[in-house]
């Protein structure tokens, strides 16, 4: 056999061994995807701990001595088990949040809150939005009486929660403010916000639990192309999120 020969063999044996370890590959994403899938289960059911721990024993079991050889990153049985604490968590932050959700839309009915509040549920997020029109005269930052008496109602609410946290947002439409009293909507939106946390803070809420945030005219539900659009867009939205604290 010449030298041409064996060096040909010789690469044929390379090329072979390479392609027979593909698989290892191919193996590594589905592992990783299969423990993806097992987290996202475990976030949307009621876990029994003890199931969990030997069907991961099990799992941990198989897989011995085979994942030493994938050279991909390894997620460990620690990390594993603080994915599972986090999403167990999210999903109790979130089942909490929908029983405070259910009060909100009792709250809607209440008189003096009627027709002034809307609320949404969101990945575990509560947002009520006021009108601006409502809490404030046109190109004004104070706070009207009517304002003052839908916060009294939403006070009570808060009291009865206070693992909540509150970030109050102020928007505007996109048309600037005439005469030259405030530079801009930046200005508007901050100050109509920074009042009603004053309110609510003059009101009793614990000042730990507020911050305002003034947004202008970003995040619009409407197209500002109308005068009912740009009144729509004109709003104070409550974000109610559940305390990390209180939640453990």
């Amino acid at each position: 056999m010449t030298d041409d020969e064996r060096a040909l063999l010789s690469g044929s044996d390379i090329e072979s061994e390479e392609e027979g370890k593909e698989w290892l590959t191919t193996f590594a994403d589905v592992t990783m995807l299969l423990l993806t899938f097992f987290i996202l289960l475990f976030s949307m059911s009621t876990p029994d701990k003890a199931k969990i721990s030997d069907t991961f024993s099990s799992v941990t079991k198989a897989l011995k001595g085979k994942m030493e050889k994938v050279a991909t990153s390894r997620v460990t049985r620690e990390e594993a088990g603080v994915l599972i604490d986090q999403a167990l968590m999210r999903r109790q932050i979130i089942e909490s949040q929908r029983k405070v959700f259910a009060e909100v839309k009792t709250l809607q009915t209440t008189k003096g809150v009627e027709g002034l509040v809307s609320a949404n549920f969101e990945n575990g997020l509560i947002t009520l939005r006021l009108s601006g029109d409502v809490l404030f005269a046109p190109g004004q930052v104070q706070l009207t009486p009517q304002g003052l008496r839908a916060l009294t109602e939403l006070k009570d609410f808060l009291f009865r929660h206070p693992d909540q946290t509150v970030n109050i947002k102020g928007y505007t439409d996109d048309v600037k403010p005439s005469g030259v009293r405030y530079a801009d909507n930046w200005e508007v939106s901050s100050l109509r916000a920074v009042n009603v946390l004053r309110a609510l803070m003059q009101m009793g809420v614990e000042p730990k639990r507020l911050t305002a945030t003034g947004l202008a005219d970003l995040d619009p539900l409407y197209p500002n192309n109308t005068e009912e659009n740009r009144a729509r867009n004109r709003r104070v939205e409550i974000v109610l999120e559940k305390s990390v604290i209180g939640a453990q």
